[in-house]
């Protein structure tokens, strides 16, 4: 390019939008997942036993295409449960790299809320979707033995989170800095 010669974004602006675009569709795409912690007033972590899969989980789930993590789950806990949570009550609490496993590449595991449910809002929980086939309240512990470890050490960190106000970033369950 000439010092004269104006930039493409300013010479043609449907080529330079072409560029991107062709660079952007050669970019790597991530799995994202929202989950959230929710409790009751006993401190007790909500879980829901998906029919898909084997074991318990925390409700929430993958993020559909350009859609916003908190937006996700708020939009899961609302698909799967009937609960409708402003955004500005799931706080973000833990983020975690999970490295490619199995069949599955890498992806962002997003856990939100650490909010105590009310009577009131517990009372309105209903299985909406037909994901589910089940949900619990349970103490730390039974939730530590019924969630796959990985899963759990999110939810640990997540729990550590709420009470430090700190968000937990890890990499495969592990925090990734001091």
């Amino acid at each position: 390019m000439s010092a004269v010669e104006r930039p493409l974004y300013e010479r043609d602006p449907a080529a330079y939008a072409a560029h991107i675009a062709e660079g952007n569709a050669t970019l790597p795409r991530k799995l994202v997942s929202a989950d959230v912690l929710l409790l009751d007033q006993h401190g007790q972590i909500l879980l829901v036993d998906p029919y898909y899969k084997p074991g318990w989980d925390l409700p929430g789930g993958n993020i559909q295409a350009n859609e916003p993590p908190d937006l996700g789950a708020q939009r899961e806990l609302r698909e799967e449960l009937g609960l409708d949570l402003p955004t500005n009550q799931l706080h973000l609490l833990c983020v975690d790299w999970v490295s490619p496993h199995s069949k599955w590449d890498d992806w962002l595991a997003f856990i939100f809320g650490g909010i105590e449910l009310s009577d009131a809002q517990i009372s309105i929980i209903r299985i909406g979707d037909n994901e589910l086939t089940a949900y619990e309240f349970c103490p730390p512990a039974q939730a530590q033995h019924r969630l796959r470890p990985g899963l759990w050490k999110r939810v640990e960190a997540a729990l550590h989170a709420r009470q430090t106000g700190r968000v937990a970033y890890l990499h495969d369950g592990l925090r990734s800095s001091p």
